[in-house]
């Protein structure tokens, strides 16, 4: 039998006793059951019994199965009718997040994700608190002219390289990131769901408001100066607080590339390091060979950037009698006191961190690999300096295991025979490794590497496909999720993306949790408990300030879109706040403006499409969400009033 913590035990009583408090003041037993269902909801989240996508699922077979027995049960009627049970499978909403996903992977595919995350790099370096801003105005931005969610998406795989390149954990960007997707969503009237709904809602309210009661729509741009508020306010929050509330979770998945120096350095002896050198006009080592320097200094370099940006990597890209220029970078691989006497001896610049080689060298790219040479092979009797190694099959001899023993660069093996059984220890693309499988001359014992197969050449369909999709989202009525699976079959049928890949491409975990919680929220509605519990809470509050009916109104959606989809908790909420706010004699546009913002504060928990989608890459925990969200839940309110009475 299965032992639950006493915390989570503590933790049924305490809800358990809510729910019969609530239950025996609720007015009817569908909404008593409904108090039941989402605090047993918001306990299973907060507890992780079972995972959240199992939670949600058993939440909803629950309302099946209660509101397929309602007669029997007493009820008025079903919570929630048995043929909108699954719909939230074909709802708009989760088919959009489908698309989005499978539209990042094609972008990604063609290499332009990893441009942009070598871009960052470069702009940012690879500290932990230059990057986060880095990623987090990039997409805030983006989020602002497309659905939240979908700049979340096409981030995904940018966080993922930059994660790779720099040894931070997943979990230390991927929370920023989708925080200030969901923040940027604010900064526009088309940055989320609910303000694109707004001003029909403002719109269907007016038909019932007296003349003098009407109210205006809101332009495109009203909402930028609270949305950029509350964008620079989560990226604050992350770089100061983020050492402190974001997780340091290493569950994700890591390519075993990224581990293969630190393997080889124990096994082989290797002390090698990979850096980036620059070479100023007037250094000595202009107009010197590449084999010269090599066998002078004993390092070895990997690749090579002239002053017209070409780079010089890879089979027929370097070789020994490559000629070293002025304003060239270097990519050495070496121990670091060599490389510090070779720079100080020559008058170069030792950079920091790789900066033109933060793409090409890559763990994700490039790095350590062992061969063997078979007996049979062509190479056996001749050396490495004889075959041209490193021009011909692009790759660089570090270490040589012969007969149970490890030779370095300092005994020559450049120039030793090769014999059958000799093990090679190279640093090599894995382009390059990949096409070497199929080399008799060579048994690949490394073969768990990245063998990622860019497509390069798809990059006009790719971009074509997703200005169309963009293109309909921003100038047309075509529904989100019919725009963003244009872009994405598109991708398919061009082959941007095999549709092997593009299934892979999406993360069904958040699929089902996204699309058993759509049936959760229409219960909620459709029940009138929502309604209920807004008419509790206002009913307290008679005769107080307009701003603390308009702060109610906020923390109001706030809970509410915590446990139902925003676009139906403003569907929900905006009527009641505008009847509110003319009965105070308050500004009834600006009462539902609060509403459509508030209901973006949903940071608590995983329920946002944004939080569930980041959820299973970076390998978070509700309580994640609930110890970085809850704070920026707080922010979020206290920057929201501010702007509003600011402003308006």
């Amino acid at each position: 039998m299965r032992k639950f913590p006493l915390k989570t035990l503590i933790g049924g009583i305490i809800f358990t006793s809510i729910g019969i408090a609530v239950g025996m003041i609720a007015p009817t037993t569908e909404i008593a059951l409904m108090i039941a269902i989402l605090l047993l909801t918001v306990f299973l989240f907060a507890f992780e019994i079972v995972g959240v996508d199992v939670a949600a699922v058993s939440i909803m077979v629950l309302l099946g199965l209660i509101s397929s027995f309602s007669d029997k049960l007493g009820l008025a009627k079903p919570l929630v009718p048995i043929t909108e049970l699954f719909r939230g499978y074909s709802s708009n909403a989760v088919i959009s997040i489908i698309a989005v996903m499978i539209i990042g992977a094609g972008l990604d595919k063609t290499g332009l994700m990893g441009k942009l995350a070598g871009n960052i790099l470069r702009l940012a370096g690879q500290t932990e608190r230059r990057i986060i801003p880095a990623i987090s105005i990039t997409v805030g931005l983006i989020s602002s002219f497309m659905q939240n969610v979908g700049a979340a998406a096409l981030f995904l795989p940018v966080v993922s390289r930059i994660s790779a390149r720099t040894s931070l954990p997943m979990s230390r960007l991927m929370m920023p990131m989708g925080f200030c997707a969901i923040l940027g969503g604010t900064i526009t009237m088309v940055g989320s769901s609910p303000l694109i709904l707004l001003n029909d809602l403002i719109h269907t309210s007016n038909s019932a408001l007296p003349q003098d009661h009407q109210m205006e729509a809101w332009s495109m741009f009203s909402v930028t100066p609270i949305g950029i508020a509350l964008l620079i306010t989560g990226i604050v929050y992350f770089v100061l607080a983020g050492h402190y509330v974001l997780p340091g979770n290493k569950h994700e998945d890591k390519t075993i590339a990224t581990n293969t120096m630190q393997y080889f350095q124990k096994l082989y002896g290797l002390e090698h390091d990979l850096f980036e050198v620059f070479v100023p006009v007037g250094s000595t080592l202009a107009g010197k060979m590449i084999g010269d320097i090599e066998h002078e200094t004993r390092l070895r370099v990997i690749a090579k950037l002239s002053t017209d940006n070409s780079l010089r990597i890879g089979p027929g890209g370097l070789s020994r009698d490559t000629p070293i220029e002025a304003n060239n970078v270097l990519g050495i691989m070496a121990p670091l006191k060599r490389v510090e006497a070779f720079v100080e001896a020559y008058g170069l610049e030792l950079r920091e961190n790789l900066e033109s080689f933060s793409e090409t060298l890559a763990a994700t790219k490039a790095g350590i690999a062992e061969v063997i040479i078979p007996p049979g092979s062509a190479l056996i009797g001749k050396s490495v300096r004889d075959l041209w190694m490193r021009k011909t099959y692009g790759i660089t001899l570090l270490a040589l295991h012969r007969l149970g023993q490890n030779l370095h660069e300092y005994e020559e093996i450049g120039n030793l025979p090769l014999q059958a059984g000799d093990a090679l220890v190279v640093h090599t693309t894995w382009d390059a490794l990949a096409h070497l499988e199929h080399d008799s001359n060579f048994v690949i014992v490394t073969t768990e590497y990245p063998h990622e197969e860019l497509r390069p050449h798809k990059v006009a369909p790719a971009l074509l496909f997703f200005l169309i999709a963009f293109s309909m989202i921003l100038f047309s009525d075509v529904r989100l999720s019919v725009a963003l699976m244009t872009g994405a079959i598109g991708m398919i049928l061009t082959g941007v993306l095999h549709i092997e890949e593009a299934y892979k491409a999406v993360s069904w975990k958040s699929v089902f949790l996204l699309a058993s919680l759509i049936p959760l929220g229409l219960a909620v509605g459709s029940t009138g408990t929502a309604a209920w519990i807004a008419a509790q809470t206002l009913s307290l509050l008679g005769g107080v300030p307009i701003w603390v009916l308009q702060l109610v109104i906020a923390l109001l959606a706030t809970i509410f879109t915590l446990v139902m989809s925003n676009v139906g908790a403003t569907v929900l909420l905006v009527p009641v706040a505008v009847n509110i706010a003319v009965g105070a004699g308050a500004n009834p546009a600006m009462f539902a403006l609060t509403v459509a913002l508030a209901t973006s504060n949903s940071f608590f928990l995983p329920t946002h499409q944004v939080n569930a989608l980041i959820m299973g890459p970076a390998g978070y925990r509700v309580s994640d969400f609930m110890r970085a969200g809850g704070i920026m839940t707080l922010l979020f309110i206290i920057v929201m009033m501010v702007m509003l009475n600011l402003f308006y």
